[in-house]
């Protein structure tokens, strides 16, 4: 369909598997003409997946070998804008289309490459960087959670492709903001490691604060840290496990058996709204409630119903009258009735029951496509969208044949967009003035992401916090870096005038809240048009889609995400034993991320119509996207039988952890499989080995010697062969302190920033954003999340309020310096 958002660009994508051909489709589900290159011997991976990410592009088989096809390419390269690659590096250098053969065929073109590792990391670059073996080198399979430690269970292993994910959305924003900064800076090679943008993403996972205080402490963690100063071994069952969960943030049975998930600790207002709808609001006014914001040695009790977590002395009973109370309802009843009191929670689901979900498919989260292969085939749907884009939900199947080949001379006929020679420096993003009204994680990593790019970021927060510390704070430490902060009361009508000030003057207003709280706000489009019709809404919530379903307007967060698209019952083994999965945000960060695609979308359709608009992205969307490789049904579709549960380690023998000499490692050769074994010496006789008895066999011989003997001996194949590295020890072996000037973002894959001269007076190691890494754009290092408030008089300054202006606005409450005394309660 012409006149969509990114009709204009063309794209050549030459990327197999998974990573690449996600970029690709991303760009095709916003308009983008996409042209997927083929191998001589077809696609790689011969998957319905594949099928479903090759949707909206076209085909064309090339054998770049040949010095025909390789001019094709290049007269190809010549008329595109974007080329894609998730090759090892220097895989396209060999095929004569590296970053310097593509710029001279074409100087405006934005190329991306996304290999496993980074190119300049002398370690690991030749690695063969499948995606579990890119999981377990950055950490992502050890210490698999709480629940997982208070078990007893390490490793882990999950199937999920969180570093293509990641990746792929990094990938896809960067393309973007490039091509829109390409008449000032010119053409650009960008690469996104996809294991930096693992560790980038599980950011949460590995970040430290210095003397961390107990009050911000689970009671799984106090069990931990109990077990090990007694010395107790970790041997808790599930059952066991669930008595330690908070009242508030757990899954109960109802009474038709299935569990229903419950988000809803740490927002002032959420617990009331939980007992009030289970018809236990007489509870209310025996638990503690009070302002939180000062150190605990200050409390009047010894928790708060605002704050997570449930004290010790409530939780067990607050529990129990909660699983008396879901008994008496089944499930869809209470998630009609929590959806309409805006209390945040949602039903267990599998992946194969949200893909046929009614809300699912109304709101377009998930699409039905004619594929020509599978029939009507039910598959993820835009993870970023434009609320204006009218082809959103119109999708064309795969192409099943090459079938671009008939029309080649025509094709490379067309009329190209002129080449530019600018050769600016500077970020991709520089003076883009960014209004963020978000909080928690997945809104707030927009406006910090955005800041590496040069923009300007604005963070208003009420006057009142509404989220507690743990969230606010010990989150914001990540979210709210390269921020300036302003508290304002946004209920009050002087606040109201001051923040359409504030609109009136940026480009980006970003918010995560459904469409009734945003009308709440007053930030109607029609609005927003009216004082700044060039502005870009970036709007993200839990379950809103390009089209409005049964539950648009319900309230969620990342595990309720998690629990209705089917993450928590793969990663837990089944429907009776759900499990979050194991990382702090791990759909938040992506949300974000996907939101940041949104906006470069956005940003393209400003500068060619002038024109504003609303670019959008959903936590259930994220959820959909780190199950790619399994979010499709159609009639005859073989089991969602993917490995789940607490005890997997792997999927098969040939990709795998096992236990070498001196400590894990993961074994990757899902291609070669046999062949691998037949190479090397010391397995060749187990490869006459039957399937089922090669998983002990296998593990029997690389128990006897060490990792790096078994990475030696597949050196320079196709096998990856990797120790199981921790998040933590990745940040350790990546970091560099802040005082000791600036960090090294683009040689290692994996980099930590300590800033050791933090605001709040303590040191917090932090994941660096080093997932993207362009030739020619600067890539800011962001400076420490201010405390909130630290800003408000020098941003009031600036609109024009003058000093006793912001006396009174301060004196009134319709502004404020401070949520507490200090940085981080205590």
């Amino acid at each position: 369909m012409p006149n969509r958002p990114l009709s204009h660009i063309r794209v050549l994508d030459f990327g197999q598997y998974l990573a690449g051909p996600m970029v690709g489709m991303m760009l095709a589900d916003m308009g983008a003409d996409v042209l997927r290159i083929d191998p001589p011997a077809g696609r790689r991976w011969r998957d319905p997946a594949f099928d479903m990410l090759s949707r909206g592009k076209r085909a064309l088989t090339l054998d770049l070998k040949s010095g025909k096809d390789h001019q094709t390419a290049l007269d190809l390269v010549a008329r595109a804008d974007v080329v894609i690659e998730n090759f090892r590096p220097g895989v396209m250098e060999r095929l004569g289309l590296g970053p310097r053969a593509l710029k001279a065929a074409n100087p405006s073109i934005v190329s991306l490459s996304m290999p496993g590792f980074a190119s300049t990391d002398p370690d690991l670059r030749d690695v063969a960087a499948w995606e579990a073996v890119i999981a377990a080198r950055t950490g992502q399979f050890t210490d698999m959670g709480l629940n997982r430690q208070l078990m007893g269970i390490n490793p882990s292993f999950t199937p999920l492709g969180l570093a293509s994910a990641y990746g792929a959305s990094f990938g896809a924003m960067s393309v973007l903001f490039a091509l829109n900064a390409r008449d000032r800076l010119g053409g650009e090679h960008i690469e996104v490691p996809l294991a930096s943008a693992l560790f980038e993403g599980l950011a949460y996972n590995s970040e430290l604060v210095e003397e961390y205080p107990d009050r911000y402490k689970s009671p799984r963690e106090f069990e931990l840290e109990r077990r090990a100063r007694l010395g107790l071994p970790n041997d808790m069952d599930y059952a066991q496990l669930s008595e330690f969960l908070d009242p508030f943030y757990r899954t109960y049975t109802c009474a038709d058996g299935r569990g229903f998930y419950i988000v809803s600790c740490s927002i002032v207002t959420h617990p009331r709204r939980v007992l009030e709808v289970l018809g236990l609001g007489d509870l209310l006014a025996e638990l503690p409630d009070f302002d939180v914001y000062v150190d605990q040695a200050e409390w009047p009790d010894t928790w708060a119903l605002r704050s997570y977590p449930v004290g010790e002395r409530d939780r067990e009973r607050l529990s129990n009258a909660m699983k008396e109370a879901f008994l008496r309802r089944p499930a869809h009843e209470w998630e009609e009735l929590f959806g309409a009191a805006k209390a945040p929670a949602t039903a267990q689901r599998s992946t194969k029951e949200w893909l046929a979900d009614p809300h699912a498919l109304a709101s377009g989260l998930v699409l039905k496509v004619d594929d020509p292969r599978y029939g009507e085939m039910r598959q993820m749907g835009n993870v970023a969208w434009l609320a204006e884009d009218r082809g959103v939900l119109q999708k064309r199947a795969g192409p099943e044949i090459d079938d671009f080949r008939a029309a080649l001379p025509e094709r490379l006929a067309e009329p190209t967009r002129p080449k530019t020679a600018a050769q600016g420096t500077g970020g991709w993003l520089d003076g883009l003035k960014v209004l963020d009204l978000t909080n928690v994680i997945a809104g707030p990593t927009i406006g910090s992401t955005l800041a590496r790019f040069g923009a300007e970021v604005t963070l208003v927060q009420p006057v009142s916090p509404s989220v507690d510390p743990w969230n606010a704070i010990v989150f914001g430490l990540q979210a709210q870096r390269g921020k300036e902060s302003l508290l304002l009361n946004l209920r009050d009508p002087a606040g109201q005038k001051t923040l359409w000030q504030l609109v009136a003057q940026a480009d980006v207003l970003t918010m995560n809240g459904t469409d009734a709280q945003r009308a709440v706000l007053g930030l109607t489009e029609a609005r927003l048009a009216e004082i700044n019709p060039k502005l870009i809404l970036v709007q993200l919530d839990a379950f809103g889609g390009p089209a409005l379903g049964p539950k648009s307007d319900h309230l969620g967060y990342d595990d309720l995400a998690q629990a209705a698209t089917g993450v928590m019952t793969r990663f837990g083994g089944g429907p009776d034993t759900p499990e979050e999965h194991a990382h702090f945000g791990t759909i938040d960060v992506l949300t974000g991320y996907c939101a940041c695609v949104a906006l470069g979308a956005a940003l393209e359709q400003v500068r060619l119509t002038g024109k504003g608009g609303t670019a959008r992205a959903a936590l259930a969307g994220a959820g959909e996207m780190i199950q790619a490789q399994f979010m499709y049904d159609y009639a005859g579709r073989a089991p969602f039988d993917e490995p789940s549960g607490r005890n997997v380690q792997g999927w098969g023998p040939f990709y795998h952890c096992y236990r070498a000499a001196d400590g894990w490692m993961f074994f990757a050769a899902p291609t070669e499989r046999v062949a691998a074994l037949e190479r090397v010496p010391e397995l060749q006789d187990l490869a006459q080995s039957g399937e089922d008895e090669l998983t002990a066999l296998i593990a029997g011989r690389f128990a006897k010697e060490k990792i790096a003997h078994w990475a030696d001996r597949f050196a320079g194949t196709s096998v990856g062969i990797v120790p199981l590295g921790s998040l933590h020890g990745t940040r350790e072996g990546g970091l560099q302190l802040e005082s000791a000037g600036a960090v090294d973002i683009k040689r290692a894959t994996y980099r930590a920033v300590r800033h050791d001269t933090h605001p709040m007076g303590r040191w917090v190691d932090l994941a660096a954003p080093n997932a993207v890494r362009p030739v020619r754009a600067k890539i800011s290092i962001p400076g420490p999340a201010p405390k909130y408030g630290a800003q408000t008089r020098s941003i009031l300054a600036r609109l024009g309020y003058s000093e006793s202006d912001i006396d009174s606005m301060i004196a009134q409450g319709i502004a404020a310096e401070a949520w507490s005394e200090k940085y981080l309660p205590e």
